[in-house]
């Protein structure tokens, strides 16, 4: 359902999609999954540009077409910015990359699976063939949080097939952002004797959890997804003596290797070809994922690879607003 709006509604289409090199996977997470699609007010088939939105950890794609009590959802905001003259028209897909471990960093992994494959392989030429949007140059997405980062990377990764991304508050800087997580869990997990088998069978069944243990979840899930490791419950183990908290060097240099701070020097060139890169954060974010956007800025701008880098008086949650900024920048960046 959608609310009555002054602006003409585009179309969000559904769609049951088996996907092939999710099968098999890992976690035993299902292959066939739910997939929306937003069609600008009048839209048939034509030159549109494709954005993929990217939720944070603990969403998915389905979430951001669900009608919200406060607020609009995804396709509300776009028919508002697209029927203000603010938005160019774009098809935008949203895709469930929802894992057993709570979320998703929309990188391909051993243990959490093949999601940027999914994404990439799948998903877009699929909305593409279908649709007729998007193509080359014409492809960008956008995330928050984990989206963000999983942004970042898709840009990084693959720039011949996305030309444009926003990142809002997205995770890197990791010594700053998740190693005050990392010792929150380890006190969690002392709950139950460091056993990971038993916090998730403790998560799963409960009527209520609290933050520290949604926090808990997080981090694990991050670990098997930077780090995972073949002999642990679900593959998660975090990097350090669960009794002294003294870090793995070894294994952490594992996550390091995904901290987009670090990574964009070595993917300067792909980053170049990008056609619009949007960083924004609140400066008093709880995961202090500032930080991490001030050094990224300074370091794309060392490397000479245009960027706009925006700061709300803001923290972590509640962020949407700020789509009203990066939707119209991405949609001009790819027109």
């Amino acid at each position: 359902m959608r609310r009555t709006s002054q602006f003409a509604q585009g179309t969000v289409h559904r769609f049951l999609f088996d996907s092939h090199v999710l099968r098999a996977n890992p976690l035993g997470d299902p292959h066939q999954r739910e997939l929306y699609v937003y069609t600008p007010p009048g839209y048939a088939s034509g030159p549109a540009p494709l954005l993929a939105d990217l939720p944070g950890f603990n969403s998915c794609g389905p979430d951001h077409v669900a009608r919200k009590n406060i607020g609009e959802n995804v396709p509300e905001r776009l028919d508002r910015l697209i029927g203000q003259g603010a938005m160019a028209p774009a098809v935008v897909v949203f895709a469930d990359c929802m894992t057993a471990l709570g979320g998703n960093q929309y990188i391909n992994g051993d243990a959490t699976g093949r999601y940027a494959d999914y994404l990439v392989q799948e998903v877009v030429p699929f909305v593409e063939q279908r649709f007729g949007c998007g193509g080359a140059g014409r492809r960008g997405l956008f995330g928050k949080s984990s989206g963000g980062f999983g942004a970042l990377w898709h840009l990084m990764l693959y720039p011949g097939f996305w030309s444009a991304a926003a990142c809002t508050s997205g995770d890197m800087d990791f010594e700053i952002a998740y190693k005050p997580g990392i010792y929150a869990a380890l006190n969690v997990l002392e709950r139950f004797d460091h056993s990971v088998e038993r916090f998730f069978a403790h998560f799963e069944s409960a009527g209520k959890v609290t933050p520290q243990e949604r926090g808990c979840r997080m981090h694990l899930a991050l670990a098997a997804t930077y780090d995972p490791d073949p002999s642990a419950y679900r593959f998660a183990s975090l990097p350090c003596d669960p009794h002294t908290a003294r870090f793995d060097q070894a294994r952490w240099a594992n996550w390091l290797r995904h901290d987009p701070v670090l990574a964009v020097q070595h993917h300067a060139v792909a980053l170049r070809q990008a056609r619009g890169l949007w960083i924004d954060c609140g400066w008093r974010d709880q995961y202090f994922l500032h930080f991490g956007a001030r050094r990224l800025s300074q370091e794309l701008a060392r490397l000479g690879i245009h960027h706009v880098h925006e700061e709300f008086d803001d923290e972590h949650l509640d962020v949407d607003y700020r789509m009203d900024a990066f939707l119209p920048f991405l949609a001009r960046s790819l027109a």
